[in-house]
């Protein structure tokens, strides 16, 4: 794949390439609107058909996410977290049921808005960090910016910036299949964060490295929410690392509760 077809795979609205982020050098500097939480979600429910009928994975989901916060999502495999988060960042769509980042309704954008919306207010983490491997490091955190039609220089230039951020500044030029999976997942977290993200949304970023790397991740993690005043929602089955974020909530029996 050349570089034109990875920038056009990036704008897909089903790709992880299009998740955005913000640039190392300055702190958030989104408007805040008084009493308007930063993620908000009202009597939610999502189904599935199946053989015997319908599956209800949860139904009257109502919280919120305040400006600044710091929340984990826990639940055993299946209580439906990863769709959850899914739907928050405009992958996925709810049966029923409002979601709203800030004061904008996610539920009826179209597939190009819903793409614009995660490119340019939303930095998305993988558990499998979807590097394209024929490209390096710096290029594959760049692909946000090249996506939304930033020249190339100034997105390398960004994407260098923050791979010095994450600590992986002598990595720029290694390709993928170079790096160690802690590495890749670094740089998964630097392309979420190279074009200035409302939200950070990260669905099991440790769950795929051995403990020592995971807790190095989850620190980087820890620091850039701090440092760069993010809002950060996390969906994880670690509960050590969850108790450390500002709130707990426990996806169980289709319903959220304060954990």
């Amino acid at each position: 794949m050349g570089l034109p077809s990875a920038i056009a795979a990036a704008s897909h609205p089903d790709s992880a390439q299009v998740m955005a982020g913000l640039r190392p050098e300055t702190p958030l500097e989104h408007p805040i609107h008084d009493n308007v939480p930063a993620m908000r979600v009202e009597d939610l429910r999502k189904e599935y058909a199946s053989p015997a009928g319908k599956l209800v994975l949860f139904e009257h989901l109502d919280f919120s996410v305040a400006e600044g916060e710091m929340v984990a999502i826990v639940g055993e495999s299946g209580a439906g977290k990863s769709t959850l988060l899914h739907i928050m960042a405009a992958l996925d769509t709810a049966t029923s049921g409002r979601v709203y980042c800030g004061t904008k309704l996610l539920n009826n954008l179209t597939a190009d808005e819903a793409a614009d919306f995660r490119n340019k207010e939303l930095g998305y983490v993988w558990q499998a960090h979807y590097l394209l491997p024929e490209f390096t490091a710096a290029e594959n955190v760049a692909m946000p910016l090249l996506a939304r039609g930033e020249k190339k220089q100034a997105a390398l230039r960004a994407a260098r910036e923050w791979l010095h951020e994450v600590g992986l500044a002598h990595r720029e030029e290694h390709r993928a299949g170079e790096l160690s999976g802690g590495e890749q997942q670094r740089v998964a977290l630097a392309r979420a964060l190279v074009a200035r993200p409302k939200l950070l949304l990260a669905d099991e970023p440790t769950g795929n490295l051995d403990n020592r790397t995971a807790e190095s991740v989850f620190q980087l993690i820890e620091r850039l929410h701090e440092q760069h005043r993010l809002t950060s929602i996390l969906v994880t089955h670690n509960t050590a690392f969850a108790a450390r974020c500002g709130r707990m909530l426990r996806l169980e029996g289709g319903s959220l509760q304060q954990a």
